[in-house]
């Protein structure tokens, strides 16, 4: 196909260029009906190219397959069969994998590192999780993807399971062994989802972890807003092979998705396409030379580790690591990450990606050049030198792995819509959570709907909130209450 064609962004043009007067929403006309004051800070053009899909970008009949044209150049440029465009993110976009996969009562292997948009599937869903373990690195108290071997255990104690999830990279960048994955379940007829929400770029560099798709992954999800050129809200979804159809892929979108995508959405998604075939590999070529310099400066501030593959990849841990997640530990300094990007926001105005019990993270892309490396250099510096400044004395008390690991006692579906109650945390252990309660970011449930609390996990989640931890869909965000199931 010509890579070089944009049809959306085409369109959008020939729109403007034949005067079309719109009866249709949006309501602002162009942005004639906008406040002077919006248009002034968000820019005519923003106002101007929100257009109808249909009725506006394209006919009432869709007759011209703009978007299905410029999903089929997607699928082209990144080597899949199909692809389909959301403009809901991708925590809408795993939920329709999940349920092209899985239905209500049907078990579907997950990975327990996922994000809360899979156990969002699961209790929209009603689908059984059969949970497969990370790989856990005690001496970083830090959760890799599960390997290969967890996932072939978890198929030979649940056959029927009817495929499997896998988040990689995490947010932290770390990659499991997709092909090894996909291996296990191709080899029983079975369906692998990626949730690759941080893996976008992937296809356009041979130095980036191995794209979900050329491991063989049956559907693959990506945020192209995370790591390309996306809009927010921007994702797709790939799909390759027989083992999910694209018409029930497709179908289950549909379901899901909004009946009034934003071509705003689609048009930077079309445009990011053709930038990474025409210029990707040049662009992330600069990208990584400018993270192995950030991260070797990062080492040289006292305190401060920059994390790489020789720490993070090996067995046991990851496969792999996406170079441009800088991972940065400064528990020498026994600060809390949460304090240090509050710091740093704060007194630099630079906003960081991960922060935790022990580390912050800078994520860099292909945008970033020695400006923008230079602002979080001279941050990171002066942090070090207000360092002990930030102790607070209250350590976040992180479990071990067994004391991380919940009991799932109840579908997640049915915990979510029981009868329940808010009991004191203090009080919560041996019961039934009814509720997700998700130090965010990077957004990975410490608890889900249905797991039996225990007095590690409570005591994680309330040392982290008195040390800055949030977690912001509890009922409680302070986590001093739990929702639970009412007891029969």
């Amino acid at each position: 196909m010509d890579q070089m064609k944009t049809p959306v962004l085409d369109a959008l043009a020939a729109y403007h260029e034949m005067g079309q007067t719109p009866f249709t929403p949006p309501g602002h006309k162009q942005g004639r009906g906008a406040d002077p004051r919006v248009r002034e800070l968000l820019g005519d053009a923003v106002f101007r190219n929100d257009v109808l899909a249909t009725s506006g970008l394209d006919d009432r009949t869709s007759s011209h397959g703009i978007v299905e044209e410029a999903q089929a150049l997607m699928a082209d440029a990144v080597g899949a069969d199909h692809a389909f465009f959301s403009t809901c993110g991708s925590s809408l976009s795993v939920k329709s994998a999940m349920l092209s996969v899985a239905g209500p009562h049907e078990k579907l292997l997950v990975g327990r590192d996922a994000h809360k948009s899979v156990v969002s599937g699961l209790i929209l869903s009603g689908i059984r999780p059969v949970w497969v373990d990370p790989q856990w690195d005690a001496e970083l108290h830090l959760a890799h993807p599960p390997s290969a071997e967890a996932f072939e255990a978890a198929f030979a104690a649940h056959p029927d399971a009817r495929g499997a999830l896998v988040t990689t990279p995490t947010p932290y960048g770390t990659c499991s062994d997709l092909a090894a994955i996909a291996e296990v379940c191709h080899r029983r007829g079975r369906p692998l989802i990626v949730d690759e929400a941080w893996g976008a770029h992937l296809p356009f560099h041979p130095d980036l972890p191995t794209w979900a798709m050329d491991a063989g992954a049956d559907v693959c999800v990506t945020s192209v807003h995370k790591m390309g050129s996306g809009l927010e809200q921007s994702s797709v979804f790939h799909l390759q092979g027989d083992l999910v159809k694209p018409e029930v892929l497709k179908s289950r979108e549909d379901l899901l998705g909004t009946t009034s995508p934003s071509v705003l959405v689609y048009a930077a998604l079309d445009g990011w396409r053709r930038q990474m075939v025409e210029h990707g590999k040049a662009l992330y070529d600069d990208a990584l030379a400018l993270a192995e310099q950030v991260r070797g400066r990062v080492d040289a501030i006292d305190g401060m580790r920059a994390h790489g593959r020789d720490d993070f990849c090996g067995p046991g841990l990851a496969a792999d690591m996406d170079p441009l997640q800088v991972i940065i530990d400064i528990s020498a300094w026994e600060v809390t990450g949460y304090r240090a990007a509050d710091w740093l926001r704060r007194h630099h105005r630079v906003n960081l990606h991960v922060a935790d019990h022990r580390r912050i993270s800078a994520q860099l892309t292909h945008a970033d050049d020695e400006a923008t490396a230079g602002a979080l250099l001279t941050a990171l510096t002066d942090l070090a030198a207000h360092a002990p400044g930030l102790r607070t004395g209250q350590p976040v008390e992180v479990p071990s792995p067994s004391g991380l690991r919940l009991e799932q006692a109840v579908l997640p579906r049915d915990a979510f819509f029981g009868p329940t109650e808010q009991v004191p945390w203090e009080k919560a252990e041996g019961r039934v959570a009814a509720e997700m309660l998700t130090p965010y970011p990077p957004g990975i449930p410490a608890v889900v709907p249905g797991e039996r609390l225990d007095k590690d996990v409570l005591r994680y989640l309330r040392s982290g909130v008195e040390a800055g931890m949030v977690v912001p869909d509890a009922v409680d965000t302070t986590a001093a209450s739990i929702r639970v199931l009412r007891d029969a």
